[in-house]
């Protein structure tokens, strides 16, 4: 697949939300679900899957936070560093932003949000949205709370 075929080059994008205090979370989906190192290029590369914590910055910029997840990136490189203040009362702010920074860097048929919380097989989710793949504009979630958005 590629951009100048028409078609998308990957079929799915996974945004991870997280926080600077979650460390033992991440580590535990690196060592269930979310493949490491060649392994991760290679799904990458083959399957056309993007996996990526997503995390903002601190108040105050550069910091002891900032500075504890840019060497756990260094690690492990797998973040996705957000132009956004982390803060509980942002989670919006945040989930925006990712998707817009997402739709940016990759062309994808899925862009998908979860949290650091939830464990994802992702053959199982890849098989679902393959099925969905020629549908425009498909929502697939659940909205627990709160007013639905139409605007784009």
């Amino acid at each position: 697949m590629s951009e100048s075929s028409g078609r998308s080059r990957y079929l799915m994008v996974v945004g991870i939300n997280t926080a600077f205090s979650n460390r033992k979370r991440r580590d535990s989906i690196r060592e269930t679900w979310m493949p490491q190192g060649e392994k991760r290029k290679k799904l990458e590369e083959e399957k056309g899957i993007i996996i990526r914590f997503v995390i903002g910055h601190s108040a105050t910029s550069g910091g002891i936070l900032d500075r504890a997840i840019e060497a756990e990136d260094k690690k492990h490189g797998d973040f996705l560093r957000l132009d956004h203040v982390e803060g509980y009362l942002e989670l919006s702010a945040k989930t925006k932003t990712y998707f817009a920074t997402a739709v940016n860097l990759w062309g994808a048929d899925f862009y998908i949000k979860v949290d650091d919380d939830v464990h994802v097989n992702i053959a199982t989710l890849g098989q679902t949205l393959v099925r969905h793949r020629s549908k425009q504009r498909v929502y697939i979630g659940c909205m627990k709370s709160g007013p639905v958005l139409s605007q784009k």
